[in-house]
């Protein structure tokens, strides 16, 4: 098991929403690699932000009565089904009283429903379910397209993490923070995560590079938040580039080579 598919089921144990075989596969693979625990203590976190982030709304009898039916009935095995009709409200539903057998779900045109990703569909129908009980559909809505539109760095670290050739390097740094280098050859991408890289003055910004024997070819440029950063390195990485960060005026390099010694320096081979 990778660090993304241990990601993925911590999420699903943080809304207490894993099948036991995904609760034993959990379990097995955190004893194998305590390093892991801060992805199960940020998911709690996240959880708990969640719970607390917003005052709790409470459903009509009728609606919640409804909801709960619904959640029982649902399969919990991945499969996408198809409604038989679509009502605008959870109301219309229940004064209408349809027969459980017109209602319950089928698959377009009859046919075995497709399979999805589980473990992703399940976090995604568990996380809107418990917000929908939680802050209103209203505040689900806004999660899930959070989600969705995760920034171009965190989509590239989490396809790397996919790759059957993932790879990671780790550097100190001289302020006592680290970086990390995450990298598939494969898919020639890499993606540098920072924490505690020292604050720029104004004016100034870290500039990405590959180094390719002699030759540093620019990757882009991206600035530290508290210290923190996550920046996919732009342009095909290729196989034993080194990636290095410098310093340089804002825009990067006008001549397109470091104006600086590198503070970041991470062989991929």
């Amino acid at each position: 098991m990778n660090e993304q598919e241990f990601a993925e089921l911590a999420a699903g144990a943080a809304l207490d929403a894993l099948s036991p075989d995904d609760q034993q596969r959990y379990h097995a693979a955190l004893a194998a690699h305590p390093e892991w625990q801060s992805i199960v203590d940020a998911d709690a976190d996240s959880a708990g932000f969640l719970a607390d982030g917003a005052a709790p709304v409470v459903p009509s009898p009728d609606i919640r009565a409804t909801l709960l039916a619904r959640i029982a009935e649902t399969p919990q095995n991945g499969d996408i089904v198809f409604a038989d009709s679509t009502p605008d409200t959870l109301a219309d539903e229940t004064s209408d009283a349809a027969p459980a057998e017109d209602s319950a779900p089928t698959a377009l045109g009859g046919e075995a429903a497709p399979k999805a990703p589980a473990h992703r569909l399940r976090f995604l129908f568990a996380l809107a379910a418990c917000l929908a009980l939680l802050v209103g559909v209203g505040a689900g809505a806004v999660a899930i397209n959070t989600y969705i539109n995760r920034p171009a760095s965190v989509v590239a670290l989490e396809d790397i993490q996919s790759a059957d050739d993932a790879q990671q390097a780790s550097v100190s740094l001289e302020s006592g923070g680290t970086a990390t280098a995450h990298w598939s050859a494969s898919l020639g991408k890499s993606v540098l995560v920072t924490d505690g890289i020292p604050s720029l003055a104004e004016g100034e910004t870290y500039e990405l590079w590959y180094v390719r024997g002699d030759t540093p070819v620019p990757a882009g440029v991206f600035a530290a938040e508290d210290g923190e950063a996550t920046a996919v390195l732009a342009g095909e990485m290729q196989a034993g580039d080194v990636i290095a960060v410098t310093v340089e005026q804002d825009g990067g390099s006008p001549s397109g080579l470091p104006t600086t010694d590198p503070v970041v320096v991470i062989p991929t081979a």
